[in-house]
Formats: structure tokens, C-alpha cells, sequence
């Protein structure tokens, strides 16, 4: 059973990333300039068609409330670990940012879009664009802290243009105003290369990762706090509201994704533990594996 899972679901996907790895590796391709491309054609046209197709109800005000109290029960456990270890500021900031956000976008979509198909793609990015909203701000925040004031954080979220795209996408929806069809098709166009885009970018960024000195200690916190405790806190949670049962399988399974890339970049930029973040999202990404396929057969 595990071997039928893992062919099916996670090891297209890896491959996918290694081709990415490898191609990074050898060419050394300008990343910025495709993750400029991706972040603002692709996946604004993706969250377009996604949303402008979608019927609105209130399964995405639990998923906005399930979002929210699990983002606020990951960050109380790693503020407690650190009060009861003691540890400085840099460490909370660095568990808060390997724990609280997961790798949604590059990983944790197509994952959803094998095991489920479109109806579990269409919430998993629904959920990925909530998360970025908190990883542009509370993330930018945790890693900034200091010297970075929460207001600017929050300003950072409208230089993201899948925002712009949710506000368009969502006026047209509910205003029920029709896209001319030779438009829609363009746009359908640009978000069919949103999919392999991401998850090539996942594989060329691992690659620019260097681990020179791994804190174990640490990793293994985050690791589990990351693949396991999120996951189970995530079961509990959609035991709380009249979930679908396909969106509860969604969302306890995004809680389970890797630690999120982003918060690579942003520990580098403003020092934030870097070399244990870059350590952790590699670690988790690799174990996460093992522990998805098993979750996968765990929740069906």
C-alpha cells in the first residue's frame, strides 16, 4: 500500500523537483527571473481561473477560521518551548517560521491535484493564497522583527500580485460579470504553466541551499513540530466545524507540507538563523516524503 501511494502521488512529483535540482545545478539559471515570471503571470492566471470558476459557500469561512487557529496554535507552542528553553529571540523567530508556514504552493498543490483532483486542488489553492497573505506579513514580521515594524509588513502584501488577481477574480464572481471567452482562454493558457512552474522552482531553490553546520537539536524540533504536530493539530481542528469531508482531507494534509521556502529567503535577508531554516526546509522536505504517503493512507 505504501509503494502503490508513493508511485502514484509523491514520486511524480519528486521527480519533477529533482529535474529542477539538476537543472539548476548545471545550468545555474537566473531563479529570479523565473520566480518573477511565475509569481506574477502564472500564478495570478491560476488563481483566476481557479476562483472565477468557484462557488463560494461556507466550507472557505471554516477554512479561513481553521487557518487562523492553527496559525495561532503554532506559534503559542513555539513561543512556549522557547520560554521554557530559554532560548534568544532568533531561535523563536526561526522555529516560528519553520513551523508555522508550510510549503503550500510548490509542494503541497500538485500533491493535492494527484491524490484528489481538481474539486481538492481547487480548496488547496484557496488555502495557498491565505497562507501567503500570513507569510507576507506575520512571516516577513517574525523574521524582521526588531527592525521592522508590522505596518510595513502589512504593506508588503500589496506588492504581491496574486493579490490584486484574488481582489479582481473575486468582484467578477460575485458581481457574476462574464470574461470574453477568447480572454478566459488566454488566461487558462498562462495557468496551465502555473503547476509545473512552482514545482520546477521548488527543485532549482533546494539547490541554492548550503548546509555547513547542522543544529540537530533544533531540526529535530521543528521537524516534528512541522510533519507531525501540525497534522494531528490540524485532525482536531476539523473536528470542530461541518467540514466537507474532502476539504478536511485537505486541510489536514497542507498542514503536514515541508517548511515553506519562503521562509529561507526571508531568514537570509534579515538574519534570522538562516543556516538552521535553509537546514530545516531541507530536512522536512526530504522526510516529508516518507510522512505524507503514510498520511495519505492514513486519511484515504
Amino acid at each position: 500500500m505504501f509503494t502503490i501511494v508513493f508511485v502514484q502521488v509523491i514520486l511524480p512529483i519528486v521527480v519533477v523537483f529533482l529535474i529542477g535540482y539538476v537543472l539548476q545545478r548545471k545550468k545555474r539559471m537566473n531563479l529570479s527571473a523565473i520566480s518573477t515570471v511565475t509569481m506574477y503571470v502564472f500564478i495570478p492566471a491560476l488563481i483566476f481561473t481557479t476562483f472565477y470558476e468557484t462557488t463560494f459557500d461556507m466550507q472557505y469561512v471554516y477554512m479561513v477560521v481553521f487557518y487562523l487557529i492553527l496559525f495561532s496554535i503554532l506559534i503559542i507552542i513555539n513561543k512556549l518551548y522557547c520560554k521554557i528553553k530559554k532560548l534568544p529571540q532568533s531561535y523563536e523567530s526561526a522555529y516560528i517560521l519553520n513551523t508555522a508556514f508550510m510549503n503550500v504552493g510548490n509542494y503541497g498543490a500538485p500533491i493535492i491535484l494527484l491524490a484528489y483532483g481538481m474539486p481538492g486542488f481547487e480548496y488547496a489553492i484557496s488555502f495557498f493564497v491565505l497562507h501567503s497573505i500570513s507569510m507576507h506579513t506575520f512571516g516577513l514580521y517574525y523574521a524582521a522583527r526588531g527592525n521592522f515594524p508590522l505596518k510595513i509588513a502589512v504593506k508588503k502584501v500589496f506588492q504581491v500580485p496574486m493579490i490584486y488577481a484574488t481582489i479582481v477574480v473575486l468582484l467578477l464572481n460575485f458581481a457574476n460579470i462574464p470574461v470574453p471567452e477568447q480572454m478566459y482562454i488566454i488566461i487558462d493558457i498562462l495557468a496551465s504553466a502555473a503547476v509545473p512552474s512552482v514545482m520546477l522552482m521548488l527543485g532549482m531553490q533546494l539547490a541554492f541551499i548550503k548546509i555547513k553546520e547542522l543544529e540537530w537539536g533544533s531540526i529535530s524540533y521543528s521537524v516534528i513540530v512541522r510533519l507531525v504536530v501540525s497534522p494531528i493539530i490540524a485532525f482536531f481542528i476539523t473536528l470542530l466545524f461541518p467540514f466537507d469531508p474532502l476539504l478536511a482531507k485537505v486541510l489536514i494534509l497542507v498542514s503536514a507540507m515541508p517548511s515553506a521556502v519562503v521562509a529561507t529567503m526571508y531568514a537570509t535577508e534579515f538574519d534570522a538563523k538562516p543556516e538552521l531554516v535553509s537546514s530545516t526546509v531541507l530536512v522536512t522536505t526530504i522526510l516529508s516524503m516518507v510522512t505524507i504517503t503514510i498520511l495519505l493512507m492514513t486519511i484515504g
